[in-house]
């Protein structure tokens, strides 16, 4: 069976990002074997989770699939990992996005792609329909998270995955600082 990284980038984000870039990077000089699929979104919250449930359903059953998800993607790659069991590595994972979006409504501008969209509070509805409230495969993920994130409060991520393996740095950003450290253990993590 072929191996698939799916890295899911965050909030206004895009294939572009820098650790979607050493993910890649990595791959493509270390384990030119594994298939990486870097998407672009959608905007909407429904939206994604049907272009990521349907991407995996369409896929799983000729490769191994390993999720990557920062911020944003981590609330995705959560859902999507305990969907279908998939393992999946979460970097400075938004833990409550459907609260903290909501000082977002209204027009975005996504400074990636250029695309303008506007969001509803119906959309914050969509966000937490994904929740996983209780993990029942704790041992699936792997979090990455930096004390420093001035976005997201560190200690919701560390408190809703406590049964996973994490690794929690001081310091940091949101970036999350010397991420180009980690896509080998990742990989391992993975088992691509």
């Amino acid at each position: 069976m072929k191996s698939l990284l799916l890295y899911l980038h965050g909030f206004n984000s895009s294939p572009k990002s820098l650790k979607a870039q050493q993910m890649a990077a990595y791959c493509q000089l270390e384990r030119p074997d594994i298939r990486v699929e870097i998407p672009q979104l959608p905007c909407y919250p429904a939206q994604v989770a049907d272009f990521i449930d349907a991407l995996v359903t369409q896929l799983k059953s000729t490769h191994h699939i390993g999720l990557v998800g920062s911020s944003l993607g981590g609330y995705l790659a959560t859902w999507l990992s305990q969907r279908h069991q998939l393992p999946a590595v979460l970097v400075n994972p938004a833990v409550r996005p459907f609260e903290l979006l909501m000082d977002y409504l209204g027009e975005q501008v996504n400074p990636y792609t250029g695309e303008t969209y506007v969001l509803m509070p119906h959309h914050m509805d969509e966000l937490k329909a994904l929740d996983i409230a209780g993990l029942n495969h704790p041992e699936l993920l792997w979090l990455l998270q930096q004390e420093g994130d001035e976005v997201l409060d560190y200690r919701q991520a560390v408190e809703k995955y406590a049964a996973c393996l994490k690794m929690v740095e001081p310091e940091g950003d949101h970036s999350f600082i010397g991420f180009n450290r980690y896509p080998a253990d990742i990989v391992r993590f993975l088992g691509l």
